[in-house]
């Protein structure tokens, strides 16, 4: 079996997730480490990932590679299921640093899934693979409730619920992730849905400002609604996880991850919003760099 790139998990409300919460959800807590899978090849051996690539001995995506691959319990149980595979988070410091001193370095498994002989997966519901995790004693995320024909006041309520690994009196996880293992979207597609903490607070803070009279363009109104201080920071986590540090060389990189990253998650839900607008997708750019500076200005002075 090949790489296999996971899912996007899309924010709650957009066009992607309609009508998810129809049904039976799951929700799950939403870590703030590093994205990871492990699978078995042809041949039977053990191979890993990281959200994006295959991994190596030299790219091993902060030490995950080396660890799993020494993780008899992983080995185990992908030989009893050689056509599973498994995706997690692997704990390492990003934006948030309030997890407990013994959960760090550890991989944290969301989903399993059936590799299919066509290229696909099939995501195993968890009630399904909760029993073959624990018997090869595997970590795991377990959710947090479990709700059926919720809507979005009762999902926001999980985000006060998540100290899953949180270290005692230190605050609540990164967010929500929300499964309805029944849901396809629109496109054919089974997608999750996210509800991170921080951008809930910082859009919410927004609505109890004083008001304008003055209509700002609409490329200003999309960039101040997706260009968050958590998803720049976000973004900002990886590269310095993955450079293993920071430095100025970087800004034209961050600049343009966090410019490519907000179009290609947000496209089909900024022409659903805001009914097929105009863009000047230059401007947009613009905006957008500004936005960047405006949330971490101690990286451009």
């Amino acid at each position: 079996m090949e790489f296999r790139k996971y899912q996007h998990v899309e924010r709650f409300g957009n066009v992607e997730v309609q009508d998810i919460e129809i049904g039976t959800c799951y929700i799950f807590p939403k870590l703030d480490g590093t994205n990871a899978s492990v699978w078995l090849n042809e041949d039977h051996h053990l191979r890993a990932g990281s959200r994006r690539r295959e991994l190596t001995i030299g790219k091993d995506n902060a030490g995950f590679y080396n660890a799993i691959s020494k993780d008899e319990r992983v080995l185990n149980y992908l030989k009893k299921h050689p056509t599973h595979r498994l995706f997690g988070e692997w704990l390492v410091p990003h934006s948030l640093k309030t997890y407990r001193e013994n959960a760090w370095r550890k991989f944290y498994i969301f989903d399993v899934c059936l590799d299919n002989d066509d290229g696909t997966l099939e995501y195993i519901p968890y009630d399904v693979y909760k029993a073959w995790l624990e018997e090869f004693n595997l970590d795991y995320i377990a959710p947090i409730k479990i709700i059926s024909n919720g809507d979005y006041e009762s999902f926001v309520k999980c985000l006060d619920q998540n100290d899953f690994l949180i270290e005692s009196g230190e605050g609540v996880g990164e967010g929500i992730v929300i499964k309805n293992y029944e849901f396809y979207n629109r496109y054919g597609r089974q997608t999750w849905a996210k509800i991170v903490t921080s951008e809930f607070k910082e859009i919410h803070s927004k609505t109890k400002g004083s008001p304008t009279h003055e209509k700002p363009p609409v490329e200003q109104v999309i960039v101040d609604m997706y260009i968050t201080k958590a998803f720049v920071e976000k973004e900002y986590a990886k590269i310095v996880n993955e450079e293993g540090g920071w430095s100025s060389r970087m800004i034209p990189r961050l600049l343009n991850t966090v410019y490519d990253e907000f179009i290609r998650e947000e496209c089909a839900d900024i022409v659903f919003k805001f009914k097929n607008p105009t863009i000047n997708f230059k401007m947009l750019k613009t905006m957008t760099t500004n936005k960047v500076k405006e949330i971490k200005p101690d990286i451009f002075g």
